[in-house]
């Protein structure tokens, strides 16, 4: 599973008449690939509750997302696992169906909420909009490389 964390003012994502947005918290587009499963989802929805990525009074990251009274604003994004490796179009070989990605998105979500944050979402498997100010900016990746990673 890859993510990009954006650390954000305020984000939203439209499809067509619907839409979703978050004031300050954090924009993370995730990306789920072949061998993601729910140990993957688990823990990327710990780490990302528990960092420390907000600037406390002396203006450094200490602070967490719970710390701040953020939210989250998830969307999926399958071209995280897109490869640029060879050729000029890129391969996604590597990205889970979309049968197989759906429930462990909802799976990640659902495992946000429960470590208490609050999670608006983006639409599955759709062309959606997505708009953000950037806070900082502030903008992290967090890859998990195989089930032995800590």
């Amino acid at each position: 599973m890859k993510a990009v964390i954006q650390r954000v003012k305020r984000a939203a994502v439209t499809a067509g008449d619907r839409s979703a947005r978050i004031g300050p918290g954090l924009l993370v587009l995730a990306g789920l690939e072949v061998g993601d499963g729910e140990a993957e989802c688990r823990w990327a929805a710990a780490r990302i509750a528990g960092l420390r990525v907000f600037e406390d009074r002396e203006g450094r990251m200490n602070l967490a997302l719970a710390e701040v009274g953020g939210s989250i604003l998830a969307v999926s994004q399958f071209t995280l696992a897109g490869s640029l490796a060879r050729g000029r179009r890129p391969s996604f070989d590597r990205a889970l169906a979309p049968e197989l990605a759906r429930p462990l998105f909802d799976l990640f979500v659902a495992c946000l909420r429960a470590e208490g944050c609050p999670v608006q979402t983006g639409f599955f498997q759709e062309m959606m909009e997505v708009e953000l100010v950037n806070d900082g900016p502030a903008t992290f990746i967090l890859e998990r490389n195989g089930p032995t990673e800590a």
